[in-house]
């Protein structure tokens, strides 16, 4: 979340979500409760339901962990299921998180969804339109794609731009760690020079010198 502000969580419980992007899920969800930026989460498929408004404690979010978690090749069960048709509408779930984010008073704001960004073809040009207007809006859009294709990532990076785009990072990792090393006056200047001055020596003796030519005597043999 930029400057760490509060937001909503859009996240696509459609079918076409598929198990191997559960993991990326689940990590888009620890990162925000640990955090701890106050959240609110929209879900979508064919309709759209705020399911916690904003200015929610992030921890609210821990209960939706169960449902990202596979065991083994099992997939769990996905509780909107029955109450979702064919037919996925990102439009709706943006308008209403962009909605109850001017309901409640929350600016600035950010929005971030998750979704393999497929919607229905029908639904593309109001989903310009909205992307559009959040663009030029003092919310801030952060998109996580679950197996995109190349259709979906261009038709919302012509929108929001490239860096609208970000990973999830596993919490508790850290950023990742440089070790510096200085060295100040531990070989004395003079000391370097010379052991320079040497290599130079010794590299010109092996380009120009001839071979050392020994001479054996008559009464010589190998032992």
């Amino acid at each position: 979340m930029p400057g760490g502000r509060s937001g909503v969580l859009v996240l696509d419980v459609s079918l076409s979500i598929v198990a191997q992007d559960y993991a990326r899920v689940r990590a888009v969800l620890e990162q925000l409760i640990e955090s701890d930026n106050p959240m609110g989460l929209v879900v979508f498929s064919d309709v759209s339901y705020e399911l916690l408004p904003p200015r929610t404690p992030a921890k609210e979010l821990r209960p939706l962990l169960r449902f990202f978690t596979r065991a083994g090749d099992e997939a769990p069960p996905n509780p909107w299921t029955p109450g979702f048709q064919a037919g996925t509408r990102i439009s709706e779930a943006m308008e209403l998180a962009r909605e109850a984010l001017r309901r409640d008073g929350v600016s600035p704001a950010s929005i971030v969804l998750v979704s393999d960004l497929e919607t229905a073809p029908t639904d593309l040009p109001i989903l310009g339109r909205v992307l559009g207007g959040l663009r030029h809006s003092p919310v801030t859009v952060r998109v996580v794609p679950l197996s995109a294709s190349s259709d979906g990532l261009t038709f919302f990076r012509g929108f929001l731009g490239e860096e609208a785009f970000v990973d999830p990072v596993e919490p508790n990792a850290g950023p990742p760690r440089t070790l510096e090393v200085s060295l100040r006056g531990e070989l004395p200047l003079l000391l370097l020079v010379s052991s320079g001055l040497v290599l130079l020596l010794l590299a010109a003796h092996e380009r120009f010198a001839g071979r050392l030519a020994i001479t054996v005597g008559p009464g010589w043999r190998r032992a």
